[in-house]
């Protein structure tokens, strides 16, 4: 993988507002929040096949990283486990007028 600079950071930041570096044992991924679109298609085939839910989240907020985290089984499946923090839900009030 291609050493990943602050500069490189802050270009990302800039373009897709925040990001996370996700980390299994020595391999690397970073990774943008995922848009709408992204979510919507996600949660369409996750009913029929959970772990293409992970594949899409996965593929589309990959911004740079080690591909083994995409092609390996165990290295998949532990990044898995933490794509639903991408997912960021903000704290909403409803109030009955």
């Amino acid at each position: 993988m291609t050493k990943i600079t602050d500069e490189q950071i802050k270009a990302w930041k800039k373009q897709h507002g925040d990001i996370f570096k996700l980390q299994i044992e020595d391999k690397v991924a970073y990774l943008k929040t995922p848009d709408r679109k992204t979510l919507s298609y996600a949660t369409s085939v996750a009913t029929k096949d959970p772990l293409k839910f992970n594949e899409i989240i996965l593929n589309n907020c990959w911004l740079s990283g080690d591909e083994e985290i995409k092609t390996d089984d165990a290295l998949f499946i532990s990044a898995g486990a933490k794509l639903a923090d991408l997912i960021q839900v903000k704290e909403a009030e409803l109030v009955k007028l």
